[in-house]
């Protein structure tokens, strides 16, 4: 651990932490995001069923959620900025860390809405309207256009899924590492159920 960690303890501990509305689209955006990679990779393999056409009007439902949900984030998070990175753990990073902690932020609200864009591309090129929940109807943005889909949209929708996937990993394991590696605390600012008292 580094010593400019070691000497302030308390400090990087109670940090201001992330706002409740902040905390819930967090983990609400996390949990759509990984259930809808999920049934991504599951319905893509299956034969033409009924269950297969349940599973893409599901996939496309939670696209459409996450890119409105992605939306709200970004405007919530203009509106109401986050909270500094503690002194200590500022102090104590390297400057390509600092630097990779705010590309990585950058990167992952670009794909918030790159992959669903792609998605509902994908499926107006196809000819294949997109009603949300099975109510609402959406637009149409891109013209039928069935060899520029699955040549064009359908890799651009996946590498970009995949690269959500795999950037989320990181960010993941970047935080699992400052909470059991690094024992700072930057964990607890965005943990629903923070640990204010637990022992360096």
């Amino acid at each position: 651990m580094s010593p400019a960690l070691q000497s302030s303890p308390a400090k990087s501990r109670d940090a201001p932490r992330y706002g409740p509305v902040a905390i819930a689209l967090h983990w609400l955006l996390a949990l759509m995001i990984l259930t809808s990679f999920c049934v991504g990779l599951s319905m893509t393999g299956l034969p033409f069923s009924p269950l297969r056409l349940k599973l893409y009007n599901w996939h496309k439902w939670a696209g459409i959620t996450i890119l409105a949900l992605s939306a709200v984030r970004l405007l919530w998070r203009l509106s109401h900025p986050p909270p500094p990175l503690p002194a200590p753990i500022r102090s104590a990073m390297p400057g390509w860390q600092l630097a990779a902690h705010r590309g990585l932020h950058a990167l992952l609200y670009l794909l918030f809405f790159a992959v669903p864009l792609l998605g509902w591309a994908y499926s107006s090129a196809l000819g294949v309207p997109i009603v949300w929940l099975g109510v609402l109807p959406l637009p149409d943005f891109v013209p039928v256009d069935k060899d520029f889909a699955e040549a064009v949209l359908k890799p651009l929708h996946a590498l970009g899924a995949f690269s959500l996937a795999a950037v989320a990993g990181v960010h993941a394991a970047a935080a699992l590492k400052h909470h059991f590696i690094d024992r700072d605390g930057l964990l607890d600012r965005m943990s629903p159920f923070p640990h204010r008292n637990r022992l360096p």
